[in-house]
């Protein structure tokens, strides 16, 4: 057998995909590979979106990188090789379209498109029917795939909203930065709970005296600021997630007197000063690995995130798993509503995939189609197939998506792949040579033991995990 190959006998009935994104295309070719009849709806030109140009699949909206290509080092690098190894034609095709960016997989948007396209619609068992699916798929669909991406048309949200039990689907996408607990100096942080409340150590904290908190305003009030797209800029702020630059305009005091609050609080390295304001961070996965910056959602530009925030003590060398973003979305708080197999638990006919399931970035959206696809065809041959196992880059991320490596699941928020989200390993102390690591050197030693754990588990997993 082949890898990326899932023996099965097949129903007769085809697997209804929603939505020729990424997602939605990766979700087809892991079916049809396996030897299911397929039919992907997608809604363009019919009904257009606000973001996309043509009527070809797996249009790329935005950016052409799907970013490192570095399997040994980088977490999106080894979700790209896991799927190569899971016979992805996504990867396929930005392989073969591949254009010179460093370490990079970068592609030609249109001949990436294109070669996406042909795959799909010349595979014998891949029907692909124009029009928009307004409402709930038909009863008689009893195994579908949704992978309408961020983009959802407002009928199927609304029609996905009635059944999932939820009061609301998230239009307004809040993201706080997070990044990695082992980057934090803490020399300079703590723990400690405001009031020792809790646990009375449950967050991180970042002490600022008066001279640093009024940098630090300048600098989030003169920082670049990405603008919102035309289609966005009707969409409101929430006065609960307003980003932190838009609270500092409303003045001075008004972060000290909100998120960056310094009361309840000692400095267990010098006890006898008070600070002047305080910023906190909150675990954000069961493994302690990852922290979010508490109250820091913004529109700061990458580059100004970076500089502004490695510039609160303790942060100086912080390494982020996540930057910040304010922007119009929908996505599912997948912990709650969907199952380890990404069913949604009120109605399991409907399955989903891509971004519309809490994933950020191409290649992640992918990697949901690709496992979607996987637990479909398993339901579809009414045999079992487990979840990848989550020391592998896609468990990981189907961990996050489904809650299992989530603090709270009421704060589900969005998430590209990275190390943060894996199973830690013991960091080794010495090189092959006995030389001691220090250092990045460190960093690197320990992160290619967990790509090389995770390329043994996927091969396993690919080989014989699926039915």
């Amino acid at each position: 057998m082949a890898a990326g190959e899932i023996p099965a006998t097949m129903t007769n009935k085809p697997i209804h995909i929603i939505g020729g994104g990424l997602a939605g295309c990766e979700a087809a070719w892991q079916c049809a590979g396996a030897g299911q009849d397929v039919i992907i709806h997608e809604m363009r030109p019919d009904r257009g979106t606000d973001a996309h140009l043509t009527d070809k699949l797996a249009e790329l909206v935005c950016s052409n990188s799907f970013r490192s290509d570095d399997h040994e080092n980088n977490a999106v690098g080894l979700l790209h090789e896991e799927m190569r190894r899971c016979g992805s034609v996504i990867i396929a095709c930005a392989d073969a379209h591949k254009v010179p960016a460093g370490s990079a997989l970068a592609v030609d948007r249109e001949g990436f498109s294109a070669a996406v396209s042909k795959a799909i619609e010349d595979h014998p068992l891949i029907q692909v029917e124009r029009g928009e699916i307004a409402g709930l798929p038909p009863e008689d669909w009893d195994n579908v795939i949704i992978a309408t991406g961020p983009l959802t048309s407002p009928a199927l949200g609304e029609a996905i909203l009635s059944i999932s039990g939820e009061d609301s689907l998230a239009f307004f996408d809040a993201i706080a930065p997070i990044l990695h607990r082992d980057s934090i100096d803490f020399d300079t942080a703590w723990f400690q709970s405001r009031y020792d409340k809790g646990d009375g150590a449950d967050y991180i904290n970042c002490p600022m005296d008066k001279d640093q908190y009024d940098a630090f305003i300048d600098a989030l009030l003169a920082g670049e600021k990405t603008q919102f797209k035309e289609w966005e800029k009707d969409t409101p702020y929430f006065d609960g997630c307003l980003p932190i630059e838009v609270m500092a305009e409303r003045g001075r005091e008004t972060l000290r007197h909100g998120p960056m609050k310094p009361v309840g609080l000692t400095n267990p390295h010098d006890p006898t000063v008070k600070s002047y304001a305080i910023v906190q961070l909150r675990q954000d996965n069961a493994l302690a690995t990852l922290y979010n910056i508490v109250g820091f959602q913004t529109k700061l530009k990458y580059g100004a995130q970076q500089e502004i925030f490695r510039t609160i003590p303790g942060l100086e060398n912080a390494e982020f798993a996540r930057l910040g973003g304010i922007h119009r979305n929908t996505f599912l708080n997948s912990p709650v509503v969907l199952d380890n197999t990404l069913s949604l638990k009120a109605q399991p006919r409907l399955r989903f995939a891509g971004q519309v399931t809490g994933v950020e970035g191409y290649v992640e959206s992918a990697a949901c189609g690709l496992m979607a696809g996987r637990f479909a065809t398993a339901s579809a041959t009414q045999r079992p197939l487990e979840s990848p196992p989550d020391t592998t880059a896609l468990g990981a991320l189907l961990a996050h998506i489904t809650g299992g490596h989530l603090a709270e699941k009421k704060s589900f928020q969005p998430m590209n792949i990275n190390f943060g989200l894996f199973p830690p390993m013991e960091t080794p102390k010495v090189d092959e040579n006995g030389k001691r690591l220090r250092g990045k050197d460190k960093t690197r030693a320990r992160r290619r033991l967990i790509t090389a754990r995770a390329l043994d588990d996927i091969q396993k997993w690919t080989l014989t995990g699926a039915p």
